[in-house]
């Protein structure tokens, strides 16, 4: 079984799969992270020194490699990474377990105005720049995060409930 969580920054995808991949019993993979391993250095080393054509690059070529994996793992990736190399589209070829974790703009100004400083995106904006950018960013990329086969509303959920209902659907 391979799931693959999606969403934008501060939907909870991270924290929602390495609940999920345990309660599976199965491996909790970060796109980020192991662009990071590969690279051996952080991502906004990588955006800095090399640029984000290349990030998207080498974001795509081992975003394929953990889909050709045949062992089972549940996957989070990038909030920008289904928009780019027409990695959604390699998602669904290989399962019909995408998840979108859907989370409103109020709710997720609300959560990443607490967490700016760990956000290279967003650290020097302004608490009232926030929902502008948000609400811009979401319009971008809902075209590719609704191509999920599965949409999951977050809003007031707990991720515990927000697992529970993830398992429910699973094919």
């Amino acid at each position: 079984m391979q799931i693959v969580l999606l969403g934008y920054m501060g939907s909870g995808k991270s924290t929602v799969g390495r609940l999920l991949a345990k309660d599976l019993g199965i491996c909790f993979l970060d796109l980020d992270s192991y662009i990071e391993e590969v690279e051996k250095k952080p991502i906004s080393a990588i955006f800095s020194e090399k640029g984000e054509v290349y990030f998207r690059k080498k974001e795509a070529s081992c975003l394929r490699e953990i889909l050709e994996r045949t062992d089972d793992f549940v996957l989070s990736i990038g909030g920008g990474t289904p928009c780019y190399a027409n990695n959604m589209h390699a998602i669904s070829e290989i399962t019909q377990n995408a998840y979108y974790l859907k989370v409103s703009i109020k709710e997720l100004v609300h959560r990443l105005s607490k967490e700016k400083s760990e956000r290279p995106l967003i650290q020097s904006m302004s608490d009232k720049e926030l929902p502008e950018f948000i609400a811009k960013h979401l319009f971008e990329r809902s075209f590719f995060y609704n191509q999920a086969q599965n949409k999951i509303k977050c809003d007031s959920k707990s991720v515990l409930e927000i697992v529970a209902e993830i398992k429910t659907t699973l094919s």
